[in-house]
């Protein structure tokens, strides 16, 4: 800072005026006196006075040049201070703007500066420079917490996907398996897994069969009616319950599984095609967040899915063995009536034969099919052991002579009564996908066909219906395709022919490229890559092509030349032989993302070529102690080129017998947290290429950036040379 002895100079201004103004007083009384030949005495001097009154006026210019003078170092003081006050100002607001940069070239992207008036512009520049880097690093924050959810419920519904192939034959240890595992995944403390028993319609009510708290397993006994506590509550509104101010004892209370009192309680209903099957409690020392919930109420469609299964294998089962015990007694039967037709007249012996090849065949469509046969009006005339196991029921005493419609969903009769009115006129049979409703409400899918059986004139006698269970087939594709779809809208995604045309594509990649579908047509891959990178993608794209999936970064051009970037994975589909048939191209747009890269790329640069430019040596370690950055004045002292100490550790630079002493200081910097050489002004010996000690002060500075610190050495040789 600039310091003005104002006062100091307004007298130094003043003495000089009235020294002046006395000088020429005193030259002018002399030179008066001279003029008329008279010494110069006190009677002179007076004589001279009363001679020439103009000396009087004379005698006083020492006081009026001394007050002329106090004005002009006045003015001139105040002048001087006020260029002194803008020049502290703007070292002032430099060295504000210094720190605040030194702030953002350290990360520190929340340092806060304050504006030095409305003309400031470097200052709002670099408030808007905080402001973006502020926004991008937010904005990637969010990014990747969105993608490391998306990747955990992911890895979790596959996971579980796995967990439910296994022991869906035991319903008990099915259902541990899964509370187990959701506990752990979720970080849940206490969970409670209750399955519907609806065996008697008029008492419904749901039974604890598995049970884990607090790392352990338990074994309780708990029986929930139908409507009642949360539990029963949350089947019967089929919604999800989640609760934060939980009651003291909720647990021993509501639960009955006993422990701490939990933070948050959250009870989700087993739903599948608006049909409980169960309920699945957790309880947990933390809040469950959003992306966890759904993750579980995801969970939750495919854990009642597998449940509803299980009991229909159990049942099917039962169902089964009843079959068998009926085939048995039937092929008993069978043996008799054999008997008794041996006995009767040969003449009807062929025709026996033929009904003997008859009923084989038919059982063994019976074995193999499920089979029902039906009047034109659709009325139910017979139904097979499969049909009946199929659908649900029993015997066919609940069945027979009921109308087809029973079967078929009302949404889908419309569509069917056309199909059925052509067969009944004998016309074309029906083959494909069909949807059977079950005694129970559930969905029963199946490879059907319906023809007409005529009778000898032609006309139509019954309409037989056959078909395969595809149930489960249909609900993997159905599953399937909604992962699809889902995968649809998060993703880009197109199709194209190995030959690189493309086949589709979805919204996203139109909106990327900002084409429409007619504006791509026939289009290949190629036409969205920059010219010059062209010749390099083909040579991918044929390893592609051959079955060499491709992941990784791929810059392209839209409509309106604007370059993007997106990370993406190229996949071969291959056909029933094997030979891929098409390419399956899925990615991010992440054009954001290498424009900050970029940004920080010219950043360092820019920091580079200023320490390039230093006249002191400037050395970047690494925390473990290996050569980042080597400048000009560095390689001039130690006599080495970057290339030889780029990437090699420092003890190189030192000599053996200090290494140890030296060498260390990174390391033991790191290991005790003492700053032994940070910050401080060190002189130590270094070594350079020809084996020379050279003495230099040394000063270490260091950065951390996250997790990792890198450290900068400012080396100044302070060897004498002597001429």
């Amino acid at each position: 800072m600039f310091k003005i002895d104002s006062k100091g100079l307004v007298l130094k201004f003043t003495i000089g005026g009235v020294l002046l103004g006395l000088l020429i007083a005193i030259i002018v009384l002399i030179i008066d006196i001279q003029s008329k030949d008279l010494t110069i005495t006190f009677e002179n001097i007076a004589e001279a006075h009363k001679a020439n009154p103009t000396l009087w006026i004379i005698d006083f210019l020492p006081l009026l040049l001394g007050l002329i003078a106090f004005w002009v170092g006045t003015t001139f003081a105040i002048k001087i201070k006020h260029v002194t006050k803008t020049i502290e100002v703007e070292i002032e607001k430099s060295e504000k703007v210094f720190e605040f940069t030194e702030k953002l070239g350290e990360g520190i992207i929340d340092a806060e500066y304050k504006l030095q008036g409305d003309k400031d512009e470097v200052g709002k520049s670099l408030i808007d420079l905080r402001d973006s880097l502020k926004r991008n690093k937010e904005e990637e924050t969010r990014r990747r917490k969105e993608d490391a959810q998306r990747n955990w419920a992911t890895e979790g519904l596959a996971k579980f996907a796995e967990i439910l192939r296994q022991n869906n034959d035991n319903i008990e240890q099915l259902s541990y398996n899964i509370l187990f595992n959701i506990i752990e995944y979720t970080g849940a403390n206490v969970g409670g897994f209750f399955i519907l028993n609806d065996n008697n319609i008029q008492d419904k009510h749901f039974e604890l069969i598995a049970c884990f708290a607090y790392d352990r397993r338990k074994f309780l006994e708990k029986r929930i009616n139908w409507g009642e506590g949360l539990v029963g509550t949350c089947a019967l509104d089929m919604e999800t319950i989640i609760l934060t101010d939980i009651p003291d004892k909720y647990l021993n209370v509501s639960s009955g599984m006993g422990g701490t009192n939990p933070r948050c309680v959250l009870i989700v209903p087993l739903l599948i095609n608006d049909q409980i099957q169960g309920v699945i409690e957790l309880a947990s020392f933390k809040i469950f967040e959003k992306f966890e919930i759904e993750f579980i109420e995801k969970l939750a469609e495919s854990v009642a899915s597998t449940i509803s299964s299980v009991k229909i294998n159990i049942k099917t089962a039962s169902l089964l063995k009843e079959s068998q015990d009926q085939a048995e007694k039937m092929a008993e039967q069978e043996i008799e009536m054999r008997q008794n037709l041996e006995e009767l007249h040969a003449a009807k012996e062929e025709a026996a034969k033929q009904e003997e090849l008859l009923s084989n065949f038919t059982n063994s469509v019976n074995h193999t099919l499920i089979r029902a046969e039906y009047s034109t009006e659709g009325i139910l005339l017979y139904a097979n052991t499969r049909f009946l196991n199929k659908l649900g029921y029993s015997s066919n005493n609940e069945i027979e002579g009921q109308h087809i419609s029973m079967f078929i969903h009302p949404k889908d009769q419309e569509w069917f009564n056309e199909i059925w009115h052509t067969l009944a006129r004998g016309g074309k049979h029906f083959e494909g996908d069909m949807k059977h409703i079950t005694k129970q409400g559930k969905d029963f899918w199946s490879m059907a066909t319906y023809t007409c059986v005529r009778n000898r004139n032609s006309g139509v006698d019954k309409i037989l219906f056959l078909g395969i269970d595809t149930t489960e087939q249909k609900k993997l594709s159905l599953d399937h395709e909604s992962q699809l779809n889902a995968l649809d809208h998060s993703n880009i995604k197109a199709e194209f022919y190995i030959d690189g045309t493309i086949i589709n594509c979805n919204d996203k990649f139109l909106d990327l490229y900002g084409y429409n579908l007619n504006d791509i047509k026939n289009r290949k891959i190629y036409h969205f890559i920059f010219n010059k990178e062209v010749s390099v993608f083909r040579k991918t794209w044929e390893k592609i092509a051959k079955g060499t999936p491709y992941d990784g970064q791929l810059q392209i051009h839209t409509k309106t030349s604007d370059v993007k970037w997106l990370q993406g994975s190229f996949s071969g589909v291959k056909d029933m032989y094997g030979i891929i048939s098409k390419i399956i191209f899925i990615a991010n747009d992440i054009t954001s993302q290498k424009l900050m890269e970029s940004e920080i790329e010219k950043v360092k640069i820019r920091n580079e070529k200023i320490l390039e430019g230093a006249l002191d040596a400037i050395i970047a370690i690494s925390e473990k102690g290996i050569i980042d950055f080597f400048n000009k004045a560095a390689e001039t002292l130690f006599g080495y080129t970057k290339e030889e100490v780029i990437g090699k550790n420092l003890e190189m630079l030192i000599p053996f017998e200090h290494a140890d002493k030296h060498a260390g200081y990174v390391s033991n910097y790191l290991k005790t947290n003492i700053a032994k050489m940070i910050g401080k002004r060190t002189e130590i010996k270094i070594k350079n290429k020809a084996g020379e000690e050279i003495p230099v002060l040394i000063t270490i500075s260091e950065a951390k950036i996250e997790n990792e610190f890198t450290f900068t050495a400012f080396i100044q040789n302070i060897s004498v040379e002597l001429f």
